[in-house]
């Protein structure tokens, strides 16, 4: 067979194997230059409208070296807990630049995200009384909307009419007069109805529903928006077949449906934000891991010294991760291989029944495996099952620097939450 065009990586084998010998394998590296560029894309697509703001999810990526970098660019954050707005506050973004999209919300993190002075996006019509009697009601106040049948889902995220999140229509047009007689003044509106959504007339389709919303809110209750928030989910071309979503077509359908409706009724400048992460940072971040295993049974296996401890997102959707073993890209794909981990689960799979160019294994002699498109919902899917440690995050700089943006894991982290008189043995122990 011969070998497919490959999708980029920023490193040569030369060059990785330098990288390899200060931070051995598994790690994850993204693209500092590559996210910029992309960050600044999708900017200029949505200049077309008068106001714009992204909230990158720090759940995809949740490092404050990245989220810096980002801040850099102009974006916000969408945060979901006490911890992603710690995060997002120690990467200088503050204040309304930050939406809290939380769900069955302790009182303490509302409390805390009022005090950070982050917009509340509340999920649930219960949650109006809820912040009023643990928290406050703050002047700018966001509902999350759930359109039920009115709009498909996909495969991941699931039907909204089954999803857990949001308002219904008709709460949506109590809550707001409700939440005005409780003391609010500025008022936003946001969904999320999608994830890893590659049709551009979908997320076109997502922005006229709340567009007639916003009309209607203002009809029947008299209230004006401030902005709305399209959500997440746009997504990214993880097999070669897929192409990229066009941001500029992607806009200019939304600023179609925003002339149609919003010019009209008056409502004119109205916001537009989004909380994009997967487009944003997925395709600048590689799982990287070397083939220490080979296995012949009735399919021939080659084991990775990660796991799906690393990247669970192979084992829990089916995804499809593309792979390239550096030095090999223009190799032909020969081979027909599951590519796998060591935790004790059959699904512990990157990649299954994949053709791939002869590998290499071997403890430190072992060819690469780069796992591309890794760069959101990666390393903060870990997890520490079997007692696996997760690896460890290299940022690749503009300048060609490399940095060390979180260690590894280490034995003594896995044991540091034991009751403190056990601590000591097990640190004897390693």
């Amino acid at each position: 067979m011969k070998g497919k065009p490959n999708k980029p990586f920023p490193l040569s084998k030369a060059q990785l194997e330098a990288v390899a010998r200060q931070y051995p394998t598994p790690f994850y590296l993204y693209d500092e230059t590559g996210i910029r560029q992309n960050a600044r894309a999708i900017r200029r697509a949505f200049s077309i409208f008068p106001l714009f703001k992204e909230h990158y999810a720090v759940k995809a990526l949740p490092n404050p070296f990245i989220l810096q970098i980002l801040a850099e660019e102009g974006f916000g954050a969408d945060c979901s807990s006490l911890p992603e707005l710690l995060l997002a506050e120690r990467a200088g973004i503050r204040g309304e630049a930050v939406m809290f999209t939380s769900n069955e919300t302790p009182a303490q993190e509302y409390q805390t995200a009022l005090d950070m002075g982050a917009v509340i996006n509340l999920d649930d019509f219960t949650h109006i009384a809820f912040l009023e009697q643990n928290a406050r009601i703050p002047g700018l106040i966001s509902c999350r909307y759930n359109p039920g049948p009115l709009k498909g889902g996909n495969a991941i995220i699931g039907k909204p009419e089954e999803a857990k999140y949001g308002f219904t229509r008709e709460q949506i047009l109590q809550a707001f007069p409700l939440l005005r007689d409780k003391g609010a003044r500025r008022f936003a509106l946001h969904t999320m109805v999608a994830s890893n959504e590659l049709n551009v007339a979908y997320h076109i389709e997502t922005a006229r529903i709340l567009f007639e919303l916003a009309v209607e809110l203002q009809v029947k209750t008299g209230i004006l928006l401030e902005f709305v928030n399209l959500g997440g989910g746009v997504g990214i071309p993880y097999t070669m077949e897929q192409e990229p979503l066009d941001y500029e077509y992607l806009a200019a359908g939304i600023r179609k449906a925003y002339d149609t409706i919003i010019l009209p009724a008056g409502l004119d400048p109205l916001g537009i934000h989004t909380e994009w992460a997967r487009v944003v940072t997925g395709p600048y971040g590689w799982l990287v891991a070397r083939a220490i295993h080979r296995k012949h049974i009735y399919r021939e296996y080659i084991g990775l010294d990660a796991c799906m401890a690393d990247l669970m997102r192979p084992a829990l959707y089916g995804a499809y991760h593309h792979i390239t073993i550096p030095g090999k890209e223009d190799a032909p794909c020969t081979e027909t291989y599951d590519i796998v981990g060591s935790l004790c689960e059959n699904n512990d799979k990157f990649a299954v029944q994949r053709h791939l160019p002869k590998i290499e294994v071997g403890e430190s002699t072992g060819d690469f495996v780069v796992i591309h498109d890794a760069g959101a919902h990666g390393r903060a899917m870990g997890f520490n099952y079997n007692g696996k440690l997760r690896c460890g995050e290299l940022l690749l700089g503009s300048d060609g620097s490399l940095t060390l943006i979180r260690r590894k894991e280490t034995l003594e982290d896995y044991f540091a939450t034991l009751p403190a008189t056990l601590v000591p043995v097990f640190k004897t122990l390693v």
